[in-house]
């Protein structure tokens, strides 16, 4: 018996749990993932509106806010009652506002009604209790519903099925007829759906109507869009009743005439420009007219019609009306002496002054008042009131603060603080005045993305953190982590993308494209992290790190020329680099007389191949002087550097020194060797007499010139006998040739005689004065060895006589010093 006892609680317990699973398996709002569940979910949303698009011919565009409602229902998790914050399964009961069409647990929606009514009715007395009907309010539009409205059963959408089956073919929830009810706005239709959630769309029916001003013929228009403006003027008189209404046809009134018009006031004493909608103005002056009187004047600002009677004519009462005059309209009434009597404003006591002009004063009269709150009295007078200090203790209606107001009347107000709880979605707090029960649900909706953003779903405030993203048919947009342009095609998902597959195709350095697969984010061990304490200790896992690998070296063999493309070789693409054959450059430089001498070298390659056995910039620069011969007869070199072409004339100049060999002449060398004979006779002559000599001594006459002078000397000489006493002027090339010569006279010879006599004697005194001078040197020796004498050395004082710059220097100096040092 025990045995079968157990048998059958394993036998219900397993059945249980198969009726749940099943239950489970249609009760989630997507049952099915992938290509079939889209499929079916087009099926059914397609079923739905297939009443519709006929009547609109296949426009489904009014139809996006129900689709979007009917998504949500299908979407997993979409549907969420706000008051619990749980997901919204298909086996439940549930009730949807007609405000908003938010769904919500039939448990929920009954318990948030009752919760709201005990709130509501709390206050009242157990007299009041049960005599009004009070509403209820949805909990996210708060639209109002009455206390008999209160839902105590399951219906479907449209509401004409109790209870509807689960059927996995259906929008959840819905019964699968005709929805039926009423568009809003009301024209008489009904709506075409099959019962669905959310809002109806537009009646798409066609019916004739005619524009707002009904010029225009009826035309077919859609039932949702009947109201129409055929764009023509409106025509209507406007209440001004002068101008019609110039705006294109539009619906209900016309609005007031703009146009400005000149009008005159109440009066029709000004006139001024006024809009047209306003015709009545009233202008400031007084009226001013007589009244019937004549003896006052009307003092009405601007009116129409009559002035009337003089307001001082007939009987009139004294300040306190208690006694009436006829007196003339030129004289005031007078008092009467009579107490006032009037009321005071405290409505209390009575003015106990004489008749008299103008407001009665203040009541000031000392009364007994009772405060606000009914717990002190004190003497005041009575115009004023009368508070005590008395704090109210009672419990505001939040049942949690406690009035606080001084001299509170019991009729405690509202409590005025924020309520600050926490709401269910824990995410806001609650911005309602301080209240009790539980606070109202968040109204936030939040959309719940995939990583892409572009699917998304709209879940109530609360339920991201638990809800499952949303599955994105997109393909991932995440830019490619590697260097490719595009990564390889998969959906849109969150975390890291899938290593990358695809051939690296970098382009190397030497321009071909790397052939293996992309090692951008390539796994490599990490190693020296950690050292082990001993042999005891037990190694871990090596740890990974992802990093770019480069890519490996090129081995296509490229030919490759050297330097100076002297020869050709196969090398290495990644070592195919230019290279140096060793040889000289041998390129013609730019002096086209020499080559470069540089090993063999890198060279700017040049644009034609006439140029590129041309010397580049790399090479070396010629640095030899020019060797290529001048002129006959130019002894310089070249003064440029060894260059190309012919060597420009030369112009320095040649110190020369003329046929005399007196002057230096400096002539250019260019006319020195480009001259005839004839022109280097004159180039090298000074111009000046020649200072040669002839052999007769005389200085030649003629122009500097060269070889030997003329021998005919034309210079006149004075000839002379062999005394010098007698001369004679003839030309010299006549002495020269021997053909004149002059002898002494007689007087010639006695002269000579008598010279030489007295040269004789001139001797002989000289000879004896030389005697003289020795025998005084001698005695005057001997003298000084004796010690005799001192010879007295006699110094000769010989005074300068000094100039007048030395006389005055010093005073003109100092002076001048004076002032220099001053600018200093």
């Amino acid at each position: 018996l025990f045995s079968q006892k157990r048998f059958e609680e394993i036998k219900k317990a397993n059945q249980a749990a198969a009726k749940k699973l099943v239950e489970d398996q249609f009760s989630s709002s997507s049952e099915e993932d992938g290509e079939d569940a889209e499929v079916k979910q087009g099926k059914i949303l397609a079923k739905t509106f297939t009443i519709y698009t006929s009547q609109t011919d296949g426009d489904a565009s009014e139809l996006e806010r129900t689709r979007q409602y009917m998504n949500e229902a299908f979407q997993s998790g979409a549907m969420t009652c706000l008051i619990c914050i749980a997901s919204v399964r298909r086996n439940q009961a549930v009730w949807n506002c007609c405000g908003c069409f938010c769904i919500f647990h039939l448990v929920c929606i009954q318990k948030w009604a009752k919760d709201s009514l005990f709130l509501v009715s709390s206050p009242l007395t157990d007299d009041d209790f049960g005599k009004k009907d009070y509403p209820w309010p949805c909990p996210k539009c708060r639209f109002e519903y009455k206390q008999s409205e209160t839902p105590s059963r399951y219906y479907c959408y449209c509401g004409k099925v109790e209870n509807p089956m689960l059927d996995p073919w259906l929008v959840p929830h819905s019964c699968g007829q005709i929805c039926e009810r009423e568009l809003k706005p009301s024209c008489g239709h009904k709506c075409l759906l099959l019962c669905h959630p959310g809002p109806c769309p537009p009646c798409p029916k066609m019916v004739t109507t005619t524009c707002h001003c009904t010029k225009a013929k009826a035309v077919p228009r859609r039932c949702s869009a009947k109201e129409w403006s055929c764009s023509l003027p409106c025509g209507r008189t406007l209440l001004c009743g002068q101008h019609t209404c110039e705006n294109p046809c539009h619906p209900g009134g016309c609005q007031p005439c703009p146009r400005v018009s000149k009008q005159q006031c109440i009066c029709g004493r000004q006139a001024a420009k006024r809009s047209c909608a306003s015709p009545q103005w009233q202008c400031d002056q007084v009226c001013g007219r007589p009244l019937p009187c004549g003896n006052h004047t009307c003092e009405r600002v601007c009116h129409a019609g009559p002035c009337g009677d003089c307001p001082r004519s007939g009987k009139r009462c004294c300040p306190c009306g208690k006694s009436k005059f006829a007196l003339p309209c030129t004289e005031d009434v007078p008092t009467c002496g009579d107490s006032c009597d009037k009321i005071l404003e405290c409505g209390i006591h009575k003015c106990s002054q004489r008749c008299h002009r103008g407001p009665c004063e203040i009541c000031r009269q000392e009364v007994e008042k009772q405060c606000r709150c009914g717990k002190h009295t004190k003497h005041v007078p009575c115009h004023k009131p009368y508070l005590c200090e008395t704090k109210c203790m009672k419990i505001r209606d939040c049942q949690k603060h406690q009035c606080k107001r001084k001299c509170c009347s019991g009729n405690c107000p509202p409590c005025d603080q924020v309520c600050g709880r926490t709401l269910g979605c824990r995410n806001h707090k609650c911005l309602s005045g301080c209240h009790r029960g539980s606070c109202n649900p968040c109204p936030e909706i939040v959309d719940v993305k995939c990583n892409c953003g572009k699917t998304a779903m709209k879940v109530p405030c609360g339920r991201e953190r638990t809800m499952k993203p949303p599955k994105c048919k997109q393909l991932c947009s995440r830019p490619p982590t590697c260097h490719h342009p595009t990564q390889e095609k998969h959906y849109c998902h969150f975390g890291r993308c899938p290593p990358c597959r695809q051939p690296c195709q970098k382009t190397l350095a030497c321009g071909h494209l790397c052939p293996v697969s992309c090692h951008d984010e390539a796994l490599v061990k990490q190693t020296g992290l950690h050292q082990s304490a001993g042999p005891w200790e037990q190694p871990s896992e090596p740890a990974f790190i992802q990093t770019a690998l480069p890519c490996p070296p090129c081995k296509v063999p490229i030919p490759m020329k050297c330097h100076g493309q002297h020869e050709v070789s196969l090398l290495p693409c990644h070592s195919a680099n230019p290279y140096s054959c060793r040889r000289f450059c041998g390129r013609l430089l730019d002096c086209q007389n020499h080559t470069c001498m540089k090993e063999c070298h890198y060279v700017t390659d040049l644009s034609s191949d006439a140029d590129r056995r041309k010397a580049g910039p790399e090479c070396s620069q010629c640095e030899e002087e020019c060797t290529k011969p001048r002129l006959s007869g130019c002894p310089h070199r070249c003064v440029l550097p060894c260059h190309p072409g012919d060597c420009p004339s030369c112009l320095q100049m040649l110190k020369i020194k003329c046929h005399c060999r007196l002057s230096v002449l400096y002539i250019e060398c260019l006319k020195q060797t480009c001259a005839g004979a004839k022109e280097k006779e004159l180039l090298i002559s000074c111009k000046n007499q020649c200072p040669k000599e002839l052999p007769c001594g005389h200085r030649c006459k003629e122009i500097c010139h060269s070889g030997s002078c003329p021998l005919n000397c034309s210079q006149k000489v004075k000839l002379r006998c062999l005394c010098k006493r007698l001369k004679k002027e003839i030309q010299c090339s006549k002495i020269q040739e021997g053909q004149i010569s002059l002898e002494c006279d007689e007087l010639c010879k006695e002269m000579k005689r008598k010279a030489s006599e007295i040269k004789e004697a001139e001797a002989k005194a000289a000879i004896e004065e030389e005697k003289r001078r020795q025998q005084a040197e001698l005695e005057a020796f001997e003298n000084r060895l004796k010690g005799r004498r001192k010879n007295k050395r006699r110094k000769d004082d010989v005074e300068v006589e000094q100039s007048s710059w030395q006389k005055y220097k010093n005073l003109i100096m100092l002076p001048v010093f004076g002032v220099a040092v001053v600018m200093v």
